[in-house]
């Protein structure tokens, strides 16, 4: 009797899989995303007129969209606490000829691009979207303080704490940068959706190793030469058995 096929699922979990991302990195990096997914959505219930129309309750919207920007930091500091995750935080600060490399590569959409555990363009994505996300940090709170009086912060008399023209500089940045950011988010996004790998890791923690192989050889190379054996046949799929936190 012939012998049925193996399940593409089944045989994917039986290939073997390299850790890339401790629980703790991965809990990071889904509450960081998640506040950001509040303040574009409740950004768009802000200055989007048929939005606003729909949903209503702008006072909520705004208090929503304040306060899950003032937190957007808070999960990367909690997670300073994971070695796992300053090592990686080290890893996106890191650049070398090989980056350079990928770049050049990537540009002229050619192959052989070398990688170490991220990417050229991952490490400039993080780079940027963490200084964007300090610029909006503080042009929001210049707005926020736009009518101290209703947050009983008003000096004498009912002066706002920032002057007219810092508030009327940091609406024009917070507005423009705020498109600029959901153009860039909108971008990785549609990366990650066209690398059901790269999510897997995120998911589970560890990802195949031929595809750690082939995007990201450097990094497997160092596992394998740091740790003696770079991809662990049987690695369970959620990768929670190694968590350097």
């Amino acid at each position: 009797m012939p012998r049925p096929p193996e399940s593409r699922s089944g045989t994917a979990s039986a290939r073997p899989r390299v850790p890339r991302f401790t629980p703790a990195e991965r809990r990071v990096h889904r509450a960081t995303a998640t506040l950001m997914a509040v303040c574009v959505l409740t950004a768009g219930c802000l200055y989007l007129p048929f939005l606003a129309e729909l949903v209503g309750r702008r006072h909520l919207m705004v208090t929503v969209h304040e306060w899950s920007g003032i937190l957007l930091p808070v999960p990367l500091l909690l997670g300073l606490g994971s070695r796992a995750l300053r090592a990686d935080l080290t890893r996106l600060n890191r650049y070398g000829p090989h980056d350079r490399q990928w770049l050049r590569a990537a540009l002229r959409r050619r192959g052989g691009r070398p990688a170490g555990k991220f990417n050229a363009g991952q490490k400039l994505y993080a780079a940027w979207i963490a200084g964007a996300v300090l610029v909006m940090l503080g042009t929001g709170l210049l707005m926020w303080f736009t009518f101290p009086q209703a947050l009983g912060f008003a000096r004498a008399g009912g002066t706002p704490i920032a002057p007219l023209l810092w508030r009327t500089g940091a609406t024009f940045v917070h507005d423009w940068l705020a498109l600029a950011v959901v153009i860039v988010i909108a971008g990785h996004v549609g990366k990650a959706y066209g690398d059901p790998e790269s999510r897997r890791g995120l998911r589970t923690g560890s990802v195949d190793a031929q595809w750690a192989r082939r995007e990201h050889p450097l990094w497997v190379q160092g596992e394998e030469r740091d740790g003696g054996d770079g991809a662990e046949a049987g690695q369970s799929a959620n990768g929670d058995s190694e968590d350097r936190s």
